[in-house]
């Protein structure tokens, strides 16, 4: 039978966050219904209610979860009731081009949830990134839930499903950051931490944060930054190749996505280093540069989607590093909080005072 549960949503843009009652409905086929136990606050789900994805309102917001699978529908083999699982919203689908070539961190086509959660009189709502998970349950794809080792705190479980994974992936999948590499990373908040953290992780020799933000160097220094640059008190550029001997990191993250903080990672790499783009730009931003700078400091210039992860192949290994002490990602709860105060949350996320707030249960 369908459940009522109670859930935040979006219904128009820019208004504030409501708590509401919404209707869960029996896993289809391919489908799992799955207990919440904690979600983070991301930005993501800020720039839903802002109409900066798309207009499909209302929303069921959240979607940096774990929890606990409940129930499963016809044909589910991935997961049973009572696994322990982090949820992704790249669920591969293994049979697009990208997949078959071996690439499936790429696919064309991943898997949502079929059916619709709705409010209680039948008002169908979107679920951010396929997830809506600031509910006590929501509706997936099997493929968007990964089992993990249920020893792992919630609140910091559910934090691989997005923000983490982003910033973590961009240094040791796409930037490639390997043992004894410089590594400079622009913007300190949860995805630029997160970024640190891997490069730590990877054994990245000296470890640079840029930020505008005393409180956010703090923080990145307690995820593993060797080094700070306060880039309202110096060239950011200037900064970062005094400290790797005039050359430039091998690896510079823009994790702010910026023209601006785009240009300086570009000119704080090495000779043939390698520049990652996460942070996320807006449609109306543009880049001009000299051709010839492109082709004579060589080097790649990529960008990095979910931090170019595999949720089956990267959420366990994680979290088993956190459970043993090799990866502190409890670092990035800075509160816990309940469903009514995700409104709350996303003041005190875009005044910068918090790395996550998450909601648990």
């Amino acid at each position: 039978m369908p459940q009522t549960v109670r859930g935040v949503i979006a219904r128009s843009k820019g208004a504030p966050v409501e708590l509401t009652d919404i209707v869960i409905p029996d896993p289809g086929p391919g489908e799992v219904v799955v207990a919440i136990a904690a979600c983070g606050v991301c930005h993501t789900d800020l720039t839903y209610r802002e109409g900066g994805i798309n207009d499909e309102f209302p929303f069921l917001l959240g979607h940096e979860a774990a929890g606990t699978v409940e129930s499963v529908g016809e044909g589910v083999e991935e997961v049973q009731p009572g696994d322990y699982v982090v949820l992704n919203w790249r669920a591969v689908c293994g049979q697009c081009r990208a997949c078959k070539r071996g690439r499936p961190q790429y696919c064309f086509s991943t898997f949502n949830a079929s059916q619709k959660m709705t409010l209680t009189d039948g008002t169908e709502l979107t679920p951010a990134l396929g997830i809506g998970a600031f509910a006590d349950k929501t509706l997936v794809h099997a493929g968007q839930c990964t089992k993990v080792d249920p020893a792992a705190d919630p609140a910091v479980a559910g934090l691989l499903g997005c923000g983490v994974m982003a910033g973590l992936g961009a240094a040791v999948n796409t930037g490639a950051v390997g043992r004894g590499d410089s590594v400079a990373v622009i913007g300190c908040g949860g995805v630029g931490d997160a970024a640190i953290a891997g490069a730590r992780l990877a054994g990245a020799n000296k470890i640079i944060a840029v930020d505008r933000d005393a409180k956010k160097l703090e923080w990145a220094v307690e995820l593993g930054a060797t080094h700070t640059v306060n880039a309202t008190e110096t060239d950011v550029v200037e900064a970062v190749q005094s400290l790797t001997g005039g050359f430039g990191a091998d690896v510079v993250i823009d994790a702010v996505g910026r023209p601006e903080t785009w240009k300086q990672a570009f000119y704080a790499r090495d000779l043939a280093g390698t520049v990652v783009l996460v942070g996320v730009p807006t449609p109306e931003m543009r880049l001009e540069m000299p051709l010839l700078d492109f082709f004579s400091r060589g080097g790649a210039l990529k960008s990095s989607w979910y931090g170019d992860c595999l949720p089956e192949r990267d959420f366990p290994v994680l979290i088993d590093l956190y459970l043993q002490g090799r990866l502190p990602l409890e670092k990035f709860v800075s509160e816990r909080i309940g469903l009514d105060g995700v409104e709350k949350a996303f003041h005190t996320m875009h005044a910068g005072e918090v790395l996550r707030s998450v909601v648990v249960w």
